[in-house]
């Protein structure tokens, strides 16, 4: 099976159209968003409408922190920016999409595969996976061999071997990586919708689970257009820029 991995959409309909597109030209089977459909972006009930379609027809999907903040209050600790977008998203949806986040479950484990939005040792609180100790300890929380996470928006590639000790490996964008038996790997795929490595193509990754080997991948969008939308909304404007800058 050969399954895309999309996450941190932020509802942008730009790069996320682009990515299901780009799916379709290098042969999926299978789709699994690993949260963070809204936030950020300007078209949160078109993402999550489409995703919801995908969903229906199989597709994993895992809660988010700023999915979670649209039915709950926002966490003290969310930037102010953040926090704003979230206000106008629960606007933008209706009662059945608002429902469609609330029912996604922080984590889903499937054929020794583990998908979840920030990592295995705590989901509900959103911590991040920013080194090689963090990975360990998200590793270590779970049987899986393979995690697969969102929440950093950068591709980032982990791996653990018996003897505990973690390390990262850094992705190329089209190159397949066989993920070995030997050792277990936690794989974030980057961000779809607000890529922040200076790369403003979005982000995506395919796993191979018959060879098991991952390829990551950028796929160009039209930022611009994405960037306008959110000034038009009125959201805030430096959120547009990032797009377009990849920040």
């Amino acid at each position: 099976m050969r399954i895309c991995l999309l996450s941190d959409i932020h509802a942008n309909r730009e790069a996320l159209a682009a990515c299901l597109a780009h799916a379709k030209t290098i042969g999926t089977d299978q789709f699994a968003f690993l949260g963070d459909l809204v936030g950020y972006g300007a078209d949160p009930a078109w993402v999550v409408d489409t995703i919801t379609g995908y969903c229906e027809t199989g597709a994993i999907c895992v809660l988010g922190n700023h999915d979670e903040a649209v039915f709950t209050e926002a966490r003290a600790d969310m930037r102010p920016e953040a926090r704003a977008v979230v206000e106008w998203t629960r606007a933008q949806l209706d009662q059945r999409q608002r429902g469609f986040l609330e029912q996604l479950p922080l984590q889903v484990e499937r054929d020794g595969m583990l998908f979840v939005h920030a990592n295995a040792w705590a989901p509900s609180r959103w911590d991040y996976i920013a080194s090689p100790f963090d990975a360990r300890s998200s590793m270590a929380a779970t049987t899986c061999r393979q995690t697969f996470c969102g929440h950093v928006h950068e591709p980032q590639l982990y791996h653990m071997g018996a003897d505990w000790r973690a390390g990262a490996f850094t992705p190329v964008a089209g190159t397949p990586i066989p993920l070995g038996a030997q050792r277990r790997w936690l794989a974030i795929p980057g961000s779809v919708g607000q890529p922040r490595d200076g790369n403003p193509a979005a982000c995506a990754a395919l796993f191979d689970t018959a060879n098991r080997s991952l390829t990551y991948y950028r796929v160009p969008y039209d930022a611009a257009a994405a960037a306008a939308k959110v000034r038009a909304a009125g959201l805030p404007q430096n959120l547009g820029a990032r797009l377009e800058a990849g920040q």
